[in-house]
């Protein structure tokens, strides 16, 4: 089992950091560097067989309302777990008020949604199925029951068969082994000097120094804690697309101080997961590192130490492992 390190209150943040258990068994390959940051497990154990259900349920379109979206649809693995656009549209053509984030990775972090409104992958996919695809449970049985290769694998995965509790658990399954692992960077926490260029290993240490580290950091970094957008300025480039604000962390808590508060978002293969922030309007990664810098730790930065950084985050780009046994 593996859990991350609880943190203290920080002045900025919302709640308290937690301790957070993922259902899964992790293993690393030799021993991490003694840094704030953390190699991806190379290794998740579970059940082969949820798994690929789960895969299958993942990419159906029947869990719709109209037959037409499927997770897939806003999470489709080929484009790095989310569908590169600022906001997703719901399945009766509204937008979404937030931009979607990837779901590689998902399982490390402390709850689901921008504002941790659930703290399970099996409670974001109930949300999702209501929400964004228009649905019901009733109406997703009988499509699934339908199946007649669906109730042969729900009769050998599941005793209870079909059932709503059992689609969640294996697409849940399927999203935890949803991971990245051995990245560069990863390869050089675990002792490969020669992982990672010396520019590169600059831009880490700049990335340390500057503070980027205090709320990036951790085996996702980011992801398991919740922080204010824009300490210092607004990171927003124009007018926030849609109402936002009804999606902050206050929205959970009722809490005034978590105005503005979102969680702190992975930066697990952030080269590939344009647009930025939980607005979307930003559409590069130059651009998001600079806002970053002026409106989160207060400062501009040079040209030269937005390459490096850059540079750096480059080397956190991971390959899809997917199930392991």
């Amino acid at each position: 089992m593996w859990s991350s390190c609880a943190r203290p209150r920080h002045p900025w943040l919302s709640g308290w950091v937690l301790v957070w258990l993922v259902g899964a068994t992790v293993t690393f390959a030799g021993e991490p560097r003694n840094e704030p940051v953390l190699p991806i497990p190379t290794c998740t154990a579970m059940d082969g067989e949820k798994v690929r259900l789960g895969k299958r349920l993942y990419h159906d379109v029947r869990l719709s309302a109209n037959n037409a979206m499927s997770c897939a649809t806003c999470h489709p693995l080929d484009g790095w777990g989310m569908d590169g656009i600022p906001l997703s549209t719901r399945v009766d053509g509204v937008s979404n008020t937030l931009n979607t984030p990837t779901v590689f990775n998902a399982l490390f972090n402390i709850g689901q949604f921008w504002n941790g409104r659930v703290t399970s992958l099996e409670d974001q996919i109930e949300e999702s199925v209501r929400v964004e695809m228009g649905s019901n449970w009733n109406d997703v049985l009988r499509k699934v029951a339908q199946d007649d290769a669906y109730r042969q694998s729900f009769a050998r995965v599941y005793r209870g068969g079909v059932q709503a509790v059992n689609i969640r658990d294996a697409i849940a399954e399927f999203e935890r082994s949803l991971i990245t692992p051995n990245s560069r960077f990863d390869r050089y926490l675990r002792g490969d000097d020669q992982a990672i260029t010396p520019l590169e290993r600059q831009g880490y240490e700049l990335f340390k120094k500057l503070g980027c580290v205090s709320c990036h950091q951790g085996v996702n970094l980011g992801g398991n804690l919740f922080h204010r957008s824009g300490v210092f300025t607004t990171l927003e480039t124009g007018e926030p697309p849609g109402d936002a604000r009804e999606q902050d962390r206050m929205a959970v808590t009722g809490a005034s101080e978590d105005a503005r508060v979102f969680k702190v978002p992975t930066l697990r293969n952030v080269t590939r997961t344009a647009p930025y922030f939980h607005h979307g309007d930003v559409a590069t990664l130059e651009e998001a590192v600079m806002l970053m810098a002026r409106g989160q730790l207060g400062r501009g930065i040079s040209v030269a130490e937005r390459d490096l950084l850059i540079g750096f985050l480059g080397t956190l780009e991971g390959a899809l492992y997917g199930e392991c046994r």
